[in-house]
């Protein structure tokens, strides 16, 4: 029995894989007109460890002069970004720096912090990236070209530092969960998106109400894209190109990572049916998976073989795509990774919504 249940879970995952890959896979055209003015947005708390490479890396942006403004909000630092910003910025005529002077509506920290970013950004086309975040020089061109007329959203995929097996780790969960996502919304449906690597068309934010003219969420970038997905207005658009990639620093430790998964179940429980169910299909494998020893049989080895080829074979065509290099140590740690953090996510989430990020308590 457990066998029979085990292959019918693992073959609505393995149908969900399959999917995902087909929408990912999607080609967009790039458009080669003229370059939009556009306005890269990055709200930086506590970030004295991160943020000069961030700037540096920003600073290289190749994108006429005369076209981009690149916006640091200090959400109200407690440490030295705010001197190292301003110190970096000196003389550079693109680069404005700015503390929220105040609340916008309901909002509250980091998203209170991009509205007020946003709020005196001139650019069409808005990008966004986190102060823990390396850019490539192509990285803003990269995802304007993207956008025509019709288009009001633009993701991108992120990785993560992986010189260890604990930062492999979560470079492998952050691509195959963003993998995940652009599949989805490359076939219509929002599931996900990072916001140290998204861009919207500032019309297309205007047109929902802003942050502000939404519900609060702690996942504010999803939270957005569902809302400009219901205008039913523009074209969602989520690329696998190497150029657009960004690439974060891992978290340090265990606690970091239970925040960071918190928060991010909180987000998720705003998801609809579709995205309940794609958890629930993957919930149910993996915890069948941590199940099995007490049930342990040869065809119950073979079925724990296939969802790990399964996965790889997910995984690293987009790892090749995004000319990113895959190595297997890394993603059995991410494995194991994602087996219990799935597991346990519900017994994190469930008792209360409470979430410890950047200092705040929300």
């Amino acid at each position: 029995m457990f066998e029979i249940i085990f292959l019918i879970s693992l073959s609505f995952y393995f149908a969900e894989l399959v999917i995902f890959t087909i929408g990912a896979r999607k080609v967009y055209q790039k458009s080669n007109g003229v370059l939009p003015a556009i306005s890269v947005i990055v709200a930086a708390r506590n970030e004295e460890e991160n943020i000069l490479p961030c700037l540096e890396a920003l600073d290289k942006l190749i994108y006429p002069e005369d076209k981009i403004e690149i916006i640091i909000v200090n959400d109200h630092s407690t440490d030295s970004t705010g001197n190292l910003v301003e110190n970096f910025i000196k003389g550079k005529n693109k680069f404005k720096s700015i503390v929220p002077a105040e609340q916008i509506g309901h909002l509250k920290g980091k998203t209170n912090a991009l509205a007020n970013g946003v709020k005196i950004a001139k650019g069409e086309i808005i990008l966004t990236t986190d102060a823990d975040c390396k850019v490539s020089p192509a990285w803003a061109e990269t995802i304007v070209r993207y956008y025509d007329e019709d288009t009001g959203f633009v993701g991108g995929i992120t990785t993560q530092t992986d010189k260890t097996v604990f930062e492999g780790m979560q470079a492998v969960d952050f691509v195959y969960l963003l993998t995940m996502a652009a599949g989805a919304q490359n076939l219509g449906k929002p599931l996900s998106c990072i916001g140290n690597n998204m861009s919207y068309r500032k019309q297309a934010y205007l047109d929902v109400g802003g942050y502000e003219g939404i519900p609060f969420s702690i996942t504010e970038d999803f939270n957005l894209l569902r809302e400009i997905d219901k205008l039913k207005k523009y074209k969602i658009k989520y690329p696998l190109d190497p150029g657009a990639l960004v690439v974060s620093n891992p978290l340090s430790d265990w606690k970091s990572i239970y925040w960071q998964k918190k928060r991010w179940g909180v987000g998720g429980m705003e998801s609809d049916l579709i995205g309940y169910l794609v958890f629930v299909w993957g919930y149910l494998t993996h915890a069948l998976i941590l199940l099995s020893p007490f049930f342990f049989s040869v065809n119950v080895l073979y079925l724990i073989f296939f969802k790990l080829a399964a996965d790889y074979f997910f995984i690293y065509p987009v790892y090749k795509k995004l000319k990113l290099k895959l190595k297997f140590i890394h993603f059995l740690a991410f494995e194991i990774y994602l087996t219990l953090y799935v597991v346990l996510l519900p017994f994190i989430v469930l008792p209360n919504r409470k979430i410890k990020w950047k200092g705040r308590t929300y």
